[in-house]
């Protein structure tokens, strides 16, 4: 077919390079609009958004071209904020009253330079209402097939508070300042404590209610007769007169809730407005008797109405009168899927009566037989101020849980009562009494829908704790005329929230001016009719049951109208009106909150900065903090700081100045001459709340004079070296500059020590550890790296260690010993007279060495008549000299012919580890041990669980006698002779020498907890495994004043602290006695707890200065060997698990070998006397008992283990029954309902994870038939306990499944706990007595093993008011 001209085809290739074109076309466009947009001037726009008070501290920034149009600057504005555009007005926010603009046009083309937006400056607007209703907010659509504008959430900007979900309110946070500026309404807003919005809520309206608060400051305080702390009127007055009168954004009411007898955990604890309603009006009552204003509240709030019953078939009516304060509307009747549509339909259904028929016959007096009647509620007199609580708080019966209705229900501005009241009833006498005993709930109201706490049994005060319970009868008031019962609206207490928690706030009408403004909290804003509407609740859909289930949680709670009656309506007092106490009262106000505002201005100008003072005398820093008026001078200042420091009996205050310091880099920044009357407040910048400097006082004595600091010197710590003496002297300060050359500075340091600069040697420190030797004259002080405040070392001295290299030479190793070595305190174990053969011994696996023994022998008596340490150091270091020739003598593995200067220090091997004589020496060894005094071993240990279970061991473990993983050898010793260096005195026994290899050796924490086992830093036939350098190591007597026990002594040690365990229990060997694999090094942390240090191969390098060591005597563990804590399992004793003993287990050994080796220490350490076959061990997670270990399997195999591992071990009753893997023990308990009472465990073994199997177990054990067992898993930690009054219905019996394995039991493992029980046994009746009788003695079982008593929700605390100012504490109640 030929197409048309019309119809003609375009070629492919004019397609492409139209659109190409296109493209190019539209790029050029972007390029010149960018071009212009950036020669044209901008304009700054700043929004306020003051729709919300959480949002109007916050500010919107954009800054966009002039020639921008305005509908331009709302679309950028909603996108910011995420409101919908044309939903909100920007107005002119320049200092201009909003009230009084025009807001901009948001579909307006005219450009921001036209809508006088000015270039160059900073255009402020506000973000307000738009028409009086709320911006709204677009949420994205969920959903992704439809993305039409009309599916999109979209609902109003929730106000303060106003928030939707199930947790507790928490109140906004609000900063200081924004409680002293008043609100532009000229209302006083009260802060949340935490959870006090309801009351806050209340007291508003109480204030804002004429009549009562005209009545309130007509009371008169009598200060004679009553504590002011405790009078509730008193602190109401007070509360009142700040809130008409004070200049502050929003106060306090902690004096009130004071007054209430609650302290701040009541704070936090949230209640319904209306309960807090009848408290405080019964509360006011009581302190009001023998008043004016004794019958104010059933004046103002208290009705009259008539509870009938009516014969249908004589006419006869019995009926009582009853008083009420408020009427509490059902927002949906029981059982229907409607709610009521309004306030008026409520109250209609509220006084409709009901036909009592059938089962339910009422019994006539008059006819003497049961008859049909009609029972209901008629109003007899509605009160001035009527009260309505909508009951939005319900019972949902089927989930068993709390819940919030929130249908909606309209309330009129003005509601007409008078089609709700019965004239005739109103002319019954009040006193007669209704006869009736058929009638429903005699005494009281109607029960589901009526509150009667103001009946009148005055012996009956919900929510008051009274001294005396007796009291006054109630007057009532006549009734009010038909005519005249209009009311108008003017407060609605709203919550938004759920039944679990929410927010009140209150929106009340001024009848000063008749606005309605919401009060929030402190907030206190304008609002309109329409938000009153928005109060209403429910959706915008039908009124279904599930409609309040897509409902908004902000809804009106409570309704306060009030009569309009031009006779009764008040107005406030003014001024001048005011009774004189009042007056008095605001005159006291108004001078406390002046003299808060003059403290708050002088809190405002005040410098606080840190104080620091190295004590003259005692050397010792101190810490203070300077509060100092920015118009104080300098020198009034440094007194200030010299009285603070406490130095008038120690110096002059002429020899105290005040530097600038920073304490961090511990530098003086500069001094401050000739400025001794200069304003603290220039000194130090202005008054700041954070200051990046501290202030040093520093101090002189007399004949000295203080040195100039100048910005920008260095402060130098300079410490002189002695080469000879190895000794470093205290630091002496020096200051210079970062641009002197190092030359300049040598003859700076030469000036202040003394020291010719020519031959002296500067060595820079300039972090831990690195020295730095500075070597170039020419070189700044900051090319080489000086900062604020420096250490170096100086020597100068003529010696050939000049000329060596620096990391060769005697200066460096005693400068790098200097900064590794620290200082520890070691308490060794209590020495006895058993310690002789422990010694002798250690002497004979050591070899043929005479001196050893005398050398332990001097260091076994007390410290006074000990030989000197050094010379046992010696006498030590002879006797591993000759170990080392006898070694290199005897070897037969020819490490005598390596040449000792390869390394620093080569091991010795000792003669344990020779295969000819290693049994032959342990089983010497262990012979000497074993005859020795056994009560030697007995001293008192701590490992590191025994501190937190707080038990306590034998100080020598019990495998220490056992052959099997004993190949003991001497850790650390050297196959070379021990050449004695230099220390840092004439008896140290070491030198240092850093390698580069050890500069980046890993430093790793020591501690018991981490989980793997312990390194030896030895093969298994004793070599070493590298080369270990010998570091410096030196111990003298130490006396403490701590009891450590008589027979124990103290060593003072300075130690290198790269040095390794294994070589550092090496060292401690002349000192404890025996092997260093025979003691225990324990690490002592705060509060003296105790953790076992085990792995040889670290360093010390996790220790710190002065640090506790203690010394245990023991069996130290080997590579591959694990500490065990082993627990005795007791399934039915009230504590089921308990700590037996500590045991060590060994990589690759069998369960049945450990039980063999456990046999001997559980008789000899916990007297139990067992068979290998009667017991088992099983896996141990905190209290729950796990898989149980068959006796083949292995450790580390079949087994993870770690260290610091616990296993349980269960005694069992017969023989093992758990063979293979695949079996299941399952740990059973019978519930036995018909006795409330739960039978013994029973271990149950199963073959396989079937139910059946379980089912069938369970039935042979028990006798219940096959088809009546039902079961349950328990909950919770082993035992599973859980209070007999909940097992029957809380567990999951009978669970639907074939399998334990599967959901909901996931029994995989050993140790499950099951219940069960037999579905025919009915459960006990108990009375009210018995049953709270069994909850006691249930919540006494179940506090004492550590489990709750039940699963539900915590309990809500009542509210109440202690009219004696402090609640009775009632040891009794739970």
């Amino acid at each position: 077919m030929v197409p048309g001209e019309e119809n003609q085809l375009v070629p492919k290739e004019d397609v492409f390079w139209r659109c190409r074109q296109n493209i190019f076309d539209e790029m050029k466009k972007k390029f010149l609009q960018i071009e212009n947009a950036a020669e044209e001037p901008r304009v700054l726009c700043i929004i306020q958004d003051i729709t919300n008070s959480k949002t109007v501290n916050e500010r919107i920034t954009l800054n966009l071209p002039a020639s921008t149009p305005l509908r331009k600057l709302f679309e950028d504005v909603a996108n910011k904020v995420g409101y919908i555009n044309g939903t909100f007005d920007l107005v002119w926010g320049n200092g201009i009253n909003t009230a009084d603009m025009a807001p901009l046009d948001h579909t307006s083309d005219k450009s921001l330079l036209d809508a006088n937006f000015e270039p160059g400056k900073k255009n402020f607007l506000h973000l307000t209402d738009k028409d009086g209703e709320q911006p709204q907010i677009m949420l994205e659509d969920s959903s992704t097939g439809d993305d039409s504008a009309h599916d999109r959430l979209i609902g109003p900007l929730p106000r303060e508070g106003s928030v939707g979900s199930t947790s507790d309110y928490v109140s906004q946070s609000y900063s200081y300042s924004s409680i002293l500026n008043k609100s532009e309404t000229g209302y006083v807003g009260l802060v949340n404590q935490a959870m006090t919005c309801y009351l806050n809520s209340l007291l508003q309206t109480l204030f804002m209610t004429p009549e009562f608060r005209n009545a309130l400051y007509k009371w008169e305080f009598e200060e004679s007769e009553e504590d002011p702390v405790t009078s509730i009127p008193y602190q109401l007055q007070r509360l009142f007169v700040l809130l008409q009168t004070s200049k502050k954004r929003a106060i306090e009411t902690t004096d009130v809730t004071r007054s209430f007898g609650w302290d701040s955990s009541e704070a936090w604890q949230q209640h319904d407005v209306q309960e807090l309603c009848r408290v405080m009006f019964d509360a006011l009552e009581q302190k009001w008797k023998q008043t004016e204003q004794a019958d104010l509240i059933n004046e103002l709030y208290q009705g009259k109405l008539k509870d009938y019953v009516r014969c249908l078939e004589c006419g006869y009516e019995g009926w009582r009168i009853d008083t009420y304060l408020d009427i509490p509307l059902v927002i949906r009747p029981y059982g229907s899927s409607q709610a009521f549509a309004s306030v008026e339909e409520a109250l209609h259904a509220f006084i409709q009566p009901e036909i009592l028929d059938g089962p339910n016959q009422y019994f006539c007096e008059r006819c003497k037989k049961k008859c049909d009647a009609r029972k209901g509620l008629r109003f007899l007199h509605f009160p001035y101020l009527l009260t309505l609580q909508l009951k939005r708080f319900d019972f949902d019966y089927t989930t068993m849980h709390r819940i919030k209705l929130n249908d909606r229900m309209t309330f009129p501005e003005e509601l007409d009562m008078s089609t709700f009241i019965d004239v005739e009833d109103e002319k019954s006498p009040q006193t007669e009494s209704c006869t009736d005993s058929g009638a429903e709930n005699e005494g009281s109201c109607h029960s589901d829908q009526m509150s009667n706490d103001f009946s009148n049994d005055d012996g009956v005060d919900e929510g008051i704790c009274l001294e005396n319970n007796s009291g006054t009868e109630k007057i009532s008031k006549p009734g009010l005329e038909k005519n005249s019962l209009i009311y108008e609206l003017f407060s609605v207490m709203v919550h938004s929230g759920s039944a679990a928690g929410g927010h009140y706030y209150a929106c009340i009408k001024s009848f000063s001016d008749d606005q309605w403004y919401s009060f929030n909290d402190q907030h206190v804003t304008r609002i309109t009719q329409e938000d009153i509407k928005k109060t209403h609740g429910g959706s915008s859909g039908s009124r279904g049951y599930y409609s309040s289930a897509f409902a908004s949680s902000t809804n009106a709670y409570m309704l306060i109208y009030r009569l309009k009656d031009p006779t009764r309506n008040a107005k406030f007092l003014e001024v001048d009106e005011y009774p004189e106490h009042i007056k008095n009262l605001v005159q006291r106000e108004r001078e406390l909150e002046e003299q808060e505002k003059r403290q708050r201005e002088i809190e405002r100008n005040t410098c606080k900065i840190k104080l620091f003072c190295l004590h003259p005398v005692k050397q010792v820093m101190m810490e203070n903090k300077l509060e100092v008026h920015k118009d104080k001078t300098l020198k009034e200042a440094v007194e200030m700081a010299y009285k603070m420091m406490d130095l008038e009996e120690v110096i002059p205050v002429d020899c105290c100045r005040l530097v600038k310091y920073d304490e961090f880099h511990d530098y003086l920044e500069r001094s401050y001459e000739g400025e001794e009357d200069t304003p603290m407040g220039l000194l130090l910048g202005g008054v700041k709340s954070t200051y990046m400097f501290d202030l040093l006082l520093e101090t002189r004595k007399p004949d000295q004079v203080f040195q100039s600091y100048k910005p920008g010197e260095v402060m130098v710590k300079v410490h002189v070296v002695d080469l000879k003496a190895e000794s470093v002297a205290a630091p002496v300060t020096v200051r210079a500059y970062l641009n002197q050359t190092v030359t300049e500075f040598k003859q700076l340091i030469s000036k202040a020590i003394h020291l010719p600069a020519e031959t002296m040697r500067i060595v820079l420190e300039r972090c831990y550890n690195d020295l730095r030797l500075l070597t170039v004259p020419s070189k700044t002080l900051k090319a080489e790296g000086f900062f604020r405040s420096n250490k170096v070392f100086v020597e100068s001295s003529e010696t050939l260690d000049y000329q060596m290299a620096f990391t060769d030479s005697h200066l460096w190793k005693l400068l790098d010993r200097h900064a590794n070595t620290i200082r520890l305190f070691v308490l060794l174990p209590e020495q006895s007279p058993g310690s002789y053969s422990k010694r002798t011994a250690y002497q004979k696996a050591g070899g043929d060495s005479g001196n050893v023994d005398d050398d332990c022998e001097r260091v076994k008596g007390p410290v006074g008549n000990l030989k000197s340490v050094e010379a046992i150091l010696e006498e030590s270091t002879e006797k591993l000299k000759s170990l080392s020739l006898q070694q290199q003598q005897d070897g037969d593995n020819g490490d005598s012919s390596k040449s000792t200067e390869t390394s620093d220090f080569e091991n010795i091997e000792s003669p344990l580890n020779e295969r000819d004589s290693t049994s032959v020496d342990n089983r010497e060894l262990e012979q000497h041990l074993q005859t020795s005094d056994p009560e030697n071993f007995q001293s008192e240990e701590r490992s590191d669980s025994d501190v937190n279970n707080d038990r306590s061991t034998s100080s020598v473990d019990s495998d220490i006698l056992s052959s099997s993983h004993s190949s003991d050898t001497l850790c650390n010793a050297d196959n070379a002779q021990i050449p004695l260096a230099n220390g840092l005195d004439t008896h140290s026994i070491t030198s240092s020498r850093r390698t580069k290899a050890n500069e980046g050796k890993k430093e790793t924490w020591d501690t018991a907890e981490e989980d793997s086992g312990t390194d030896s830093e030895y093969d298994e036939s004793g070599k070493s495994r590298g080369e270990i350098q010998y570091m410096y190591f030196k111990a003298e007597p130490y006396a403490t004043d701590e009891g450590s026990g008589e027979g124990h002594k103290w060593l003072m040690v300075h130690v290198d602290k790269r040095i390794t365990l294994a070589a550092f229990k090496q060292h401690l060997e002349p000192f404890v006695g025996v092997l260093s694999s025979h003691f225990k090094v324990f690490r002592v942390y705060a509060s003296n707890q105790e953790f076992e240090s085990v792995r040889l191969n670290e360093t010390l390098s996790s220790f710190s200065e002065d640090n506790k060591i203690t010394i245990r005597l023991g069996r130290a563990l080997k590579k591959g060997e694990y500490r065990v804590k082993v627990y005795q399992l007791l399934v039915n004793e009230q504590e089921p698990c308990k700590f037996l003993l500590d045991a060590v287990f060994a990589k690759g050994m069998t369960v049945r070998q450990s039980k063999e080796e456990l046999i001997p220490q559980l008789r000899e350490q916990c007297g139990l006397e067992l068979s290998i076959d009667r017991f088992r061990l099983r896996k141990k997670t905190w209290k729950n008992p796990g898989t149980v270990f068959l006796d083949y399997h292995i450790y580390e195999e079949d087994i993870n283990i770690s260290s610091n591992w616990e296993v349980f071990l269960e005694v069992l009753d017969g023989v093992e029954k758990m063979k293979s893997m695949s079996q299941l023990a399952v740990l059973s308990r019978r519930w036995r309902p018909s006795e409330m009472k739960l039978d013994p465990f029973q271990e149950v073994v199963l073959e396989s994870s079937s139910v059946d199997e379980l089912r069938e177990k369970l039935c042979e054990i028990s006798g219940i038939p096959l088809e009546d067992i039902e079961f349950a898993k328990g909950r919770g930690t082993f035992p599973c306990d859980i209070s007999v009054l909940d097992i029957h219905q809380d567990l999951d019996w009978n669970p639907k499944v074939s399998t334990l394995n599967v959901w909901p039991l996931y029994i995989c493992d050993d140790g499950a706990v099951i219940f069960y029980r037999d579905k025919t046994e009915e459960l006990m009746e108990l009375t009210d007595e018995q049953r709270n009788e069994l909850m006691k003695k249930e919540s006494s079982r179940l506090q004492k093993t550590g489990h709750r008593v039940t699963y539900s929700p915590r309990k809500e605390k009542a509210l109440k008011i202690y009219l004696d100012g402090a609640p009775n504490k009632d040891l009794t109640q739970d």
